[in-house]
């Protein structure tokens, strides 16, 4: 054997950022360094406010002292089994409880995509057992955000990521989302979500109903439709329809669950419309570990369990290491009351971006629930027109917001095509003076923006 010494290659300058070079939202090149509260700092010193909470994800902030003791705890005792744990079982039966009666089982696994593949294949599972192998097809709301894995994507309502992925997925059909603030010419807000709820049914109907097996919607958008908020009797309309033809409702929690609303699930805000099952991801584990889970009923669970099993898995899926901080996030978020927090937060910040909004040339909109919120930037208030695409500008608010010290979440989904925001979701540990800071970084975002724009 030889003992010349091996030499090791240097690795690659910016490796993980050359796969996010396309995009202007994905955050730059800067480097973090570390995180305390609702601040982080990069590299060269400089600090930041979670204006977006990261993606909507880090709900307790950086460096809870009670999650990274249960994560060092945890890894002293094993960081991961082929088998439930302790902490896993902890963990979902947690979920279980917290999400409420009919919502009896939970499947964790590492994140969002994960668990809307779970959710998928669970009922398809649970319609075979039943008897009923026709259904197959999962309708969806266009636009919509459900996912990057292929079975995520096939849901998702995004035309630019259906001509290029299309060819290698079973793309769903869609039905029209229930825009607040884009609303087509003849319909206001409430007659365009009846609209949209009878498309549902109009598409069940044209599909076969026999063959429809489920729609999965965001409750309170994500990425897809800025924090949107559909009237309450949209909610109703849709269990009603989904229950006359048999087909299972699918809340996908990911971004808007976890307390991040006001409520544990958002689904919470509209009691009579409940699902049939729900997935969460991103504020269940907070940022400190991957970490998603698949919310189920018995009567779903059982049949498929007495049909053979659920065929679907993954290697992480339930590990005990994120089960430990899954459960000290759901521990700090009770004993915080950081979901009350939350509510009181979001009301707060709701007025001030509102304020904003009448000062403003460029804030078309400010939607949401809780401390999930979107603020949609135009070209022209009066005719809701979109800056030209070379401008990219939620991106360029995002930049000059950075530059400020303030991170933001910046989206332009579809090539804009129905509209640009960014996200305002601060952590739900937000103070009111922080409140201020937050305000106070972006009022001066937008006055460097808008004076470039006059």
């Amino acid at each position: 054997m030889s003992t010349q010494s091996i030499v090791r290659p240097e690795p690659a300058q910016n490796a993980f950022d050359r796969f996010y070079a396309g995009s202007r939202g994905a955050g730059g090149t800067f480097k973090v360094s570390h995180g305390e509260g609702i601040f982080f700092w990069d590299t060269n010193g400089k600090r930041y406010l979670e204006g977006s909470s990261g993606a909507c994800v880090v709900n307790l902030g950086h460096g809870n002292e009670r999650v990274r003791d249960a994560m060092i705890d945890q890894a002293n005792r094993i960081s991961y089994s082929a088998f439930y744990s302790e902490p896993t079982n902890t963990l979902c039966r947690m979920i279980a409880d917290l999400a409420g009666p009919g919502f009896d089982q939970a499947f964790p696994v590492s994140g969002g995509s994960e668990a809307v593949e779970a959710a998928i294949k669970l009922a398809r599972q649970y319609a075979v057992a039943s008897g009923q192998s026709k259904r197959w097809k999962i309708l969806a709301r266009m636009p919509g955000y459900h996912g990057a894995t292929l079975g995520a994507a096939a849901v998702t309502g995004d035309p630019d990521r259906d001509e290029i992925f299309g060819p290698i997925m079973q793309i769903m059909p869609k039905v029209p989302a229930p825009l607040s603030y884009r609303v087509p010419e003849g319909f206001d807000v409430s007659s365009y979500a009846d609209y949209c709820a009878e498309s549902l049914e109009r598409q069940i109907l044209a599909e076969g109903e026999e063959t429809v097996l489920a729609f999965i919607m965001e409750p309170v958008g994500g990425v897809a439709t800025g924090a949107l908020v559909a009237p309450d009797s949209y909610y109703s309309k849709v269990r009603e329809i989904c229950d006359r033809y048999g087909v299972l409702l699918i809340f996908d929690e990911v971004m808007c669950g976890a307390g991040r609303t006001g409520t544990f699930l958002a689904a919470h805000h509209w009691p009579d419309a409940l699902p049939d099952l729900v997935v969460c991801a991103k504020g269940l584990a907070a940022g400190y570990s991957p970490l998603g889970a698949m919310i189920a009923p018995n009567r779903i669970v059982d049949k498929v369990a007495g049909s053979g099993g659920f065929l679907h898995g993954h290697t992480y899926a339930g590990n005990p290491l994120s089960s430990a901080i899954g459960v000290a996030v759901l521990e700090e978020m009770l004993d915080q009351d950081l979901m009350g927090n939350a509510k009181r937060m979001g009301v707060l910040l709701q007025r001030k971006l509102h304020a904003l909004k009448d000062r403003s040339t460029t804030v078309g909109d400010v939607r949401g629930m809780g401390l999930l919120n979107a603020v949609e930037i135009v070209e022209d208030q009066a005719t809701k027109a979109i800056f030209p695409a070379a401008k990219q500008a939620s991106y360029r608010v995002s930049e000059i917001a950075r530059e400020l010290g303030l991170h933001l979440y910046a989206r332009r989904t579809a090539s804009g095509k129905f509209g640009e925001w960014f996200m305002a979701a601060p952590p739900l540990i937000i103070t009111e003076p922080e409140i201020d800071l937050f305000m106070e970084l972006l009022t001066e975002t937008f006055r460097v923006f808008e004076s470039e724009n006059r």
